[in-house]
């Protein structure tokens, strides 16, 4: 493991933060916020022990598969502990675990929050909260790729794979530093793009900013006490187009810039992406129909939450936990599924369902037909075994996490609904649970539903669902390999323990 390159990264992550609070720094310095300290302190420690880490430059820059997924996994917990301190320092979240539960749902766009009411924060505090969902959308490792090289001899790469969501990751060019910034100019072009649609609708232009990070990064922060509640049907109509927009492969928009329409349009996991969406939509919309005075206005509730939830994302036009079962299930059962690889959107990947369905088909006609060899193939190409495995590995390890997590949550006195939506939720970077029951361990208060925040949790659920968070943005392996201990430390204390 090439330590002192993991170190040398972890410096680079810092100065690139501290970078980035220098925007809610200056929006502080504009409304003349008290918070304006808090952020200079923040950048100043960063940028301590950045420059500390950086001055030690390896010789040997070559990172490894293992050293990638280290860097991602110590990267992100590091990012989320400094990225925390503004709230904590400023005082407006008083706890530091309510504060690192924040910054990690930002930071992981999965958009669940401890906070019940918004619209009292600072703007640069809400700033720097809906700022840390477009950073995690597309990924920090990845931006900082896009400024400049890390590595040689596939280095970068290891760390797009290790960092970037889906389950299998490829250079759109021959360079991957090129990539990078290829996807982060597509990213900045489509969230300057929802930006200007919201102002157009009437939105101010810190409310069209911080709602276009929330979108962009399909992250769900809103600067509104009811997301998009008391939102115009016009802006309700711009976020949930774009938030489907964001919840598709990147790689579909390079090949329509580089005007090969026939590779991007015949792409398997887009046309059952949409579909998934135009069904869910469809009967979602026929189920509620009593509920709204119109089909017309059904229909717009409906679009908006299948395209929150499919994508991760996480905003709500209305309380759907109100809805019908039937549209509560297809509801959760989107959430599970999640966005597109490649997008910023969460969940379990519709590749990977298509992938896993498809190996399910393959492996029962085996049974019937034992001599017949069916090849596995996927947007027209043969499976490769390794990808297979992955997929597997990948489930077993979700339900795995999954399972756990829920028992250790079930010490809170929420219900079964409560917890188990909460913990697909941030497993999956989602935000909203769909329970009744969540009590407050400190005023016995009880509430539910999607619009309610995570604070009555105790601080062991806290922590599990901070846990779970990263989980889920880092696809469990960066973060597995972390805590494992290496070949040589095995080694070493397996010589120990014969002496």
């Amino acid at each position: 493991m090439n330590k002192r390159m993991i170190a040398y990264v972890q410096g680079l992550l810092m100065v690139c933060e501290a970078g980035l609070l220098l925007l809610p720094l200056i929006t502080a310095l504009i409304y003349g916020e008290s918070t304006v300290s808090a952020f200079i302190f923040t950048i100043c420690l960063l940028c301590v022990v950045g420059l500390v880490l950086i001055k030690f430059k390896p010789k040997d820059k070559t990172i490894y598969a293992r050293d990638g997924l280290v860097i991602v996994a110590l990267g992100w917990i590091i990012l989320s502990l400094f990225g925390a301190l503004p709230y904590y320092i400023s005082g407006e979240i008083p706890r530091f675990i309510d504060a690192l539960f924040e910054t990690v749902s930002g930071l992981t766009t999965t958009g669940a929050s401890i906070l019940s009411e918004v619209e009292s924060m600072s703007k640069s505090l809400l700033f720097w909260r809906n700022f840390t969902n477009w950073i995690g959308g597309m990924g920090v490792l990845v931006f900082v790729m896009a400024v400049l090289p890390l590595s040689g001899g596939g280095g970068d790469l290891h760390l797009m794979k290790a960092e970037a969501p889906g389950p299998s990751v490829g250079k759109l060019v021959p360079k991957s530093n090129k990539t990078a910034r290829i996807l982060y100019l597509i990213y900045f072009a489509l969230t300057a793009a929802c930006a200007i649609f919201l102002l157009i609708g009437g939105l101010p232009l810190f409310d069209s900013i911080t709602t276009a990070f929330g979108t962009a990064g399909t992250g769900g922060f809103s600067i509104y006490n009811d997301s998009f509640g008391s939102a115009s049907p016009y802006c309700r109509t711009v976020i949930a187009v774009f938030m489907a927009l964001f919840g598709i492969n990147f790689n579909i928009y390079f090949l329509l810039l580089i005007k090969r329409f026939k590779d991007a349009f015949k792409s398997e996991e887009l046309w059952t992406y949409i579909g998934i969406i135009i069904a869910s939509v469809t009967v979602i919309t026929i189920n509620i129909s009593n509920q709204f005075s119109s089909i017309g206005e059904a229909f717009h509730h409906a679009s908006f939450q299948v395209s929150s939830l499919m994508t991760s994302t996480g905003f709500s036009s209305t309380d759907f936990n109100q809805w019908p079962e039937l549209s509560r299930t297809i509801l959760i059962m989107m959430m599970c599924v999640g966005a597109c690889a490649g997008s910023t959107g969460g969940g379990f990947k519709v590749s990977r369902l298509i992938l896993l369905v498809k190996y399910a088909a393959k492996e029962l006609r085996s049974v019937s037909h034992p001599r017949s060899v069916k090849v596995l193939k996927f947007e027209g190409r043969r499976v490769k075994d390794e990808t297979i495995r992955g997929t597997t590995a990948y489930f077993i390890v979700y339900v795995a996490i999954f399972c756990l997590s829920l028992i250790l949550i079930s010490f809170d006195k929420g219900d079964t609904t409560t917890n188990i939506t909460s913990v697909i939720s941030l497993l999956n970077n989602m935000g909203p649970n769909m329970g009744d029951r969540i009590v407050d361990s400190a005023s016995g208060i009880i509430s539910g539903g999607p619009l309610t925040n995570f604070g009555p949790f105790s601080n062991l659920s806290k922590i599990v669902f901070i846990l779970d968070m990263l989980f889920g943005r880092l696809e469990f392996f960066p973060l597995i390999v972390l805590l494992t201990p290496s070949r040589s430390l095995r080694q070493k204390l397996s010589n120990r323990k014969r002496l």
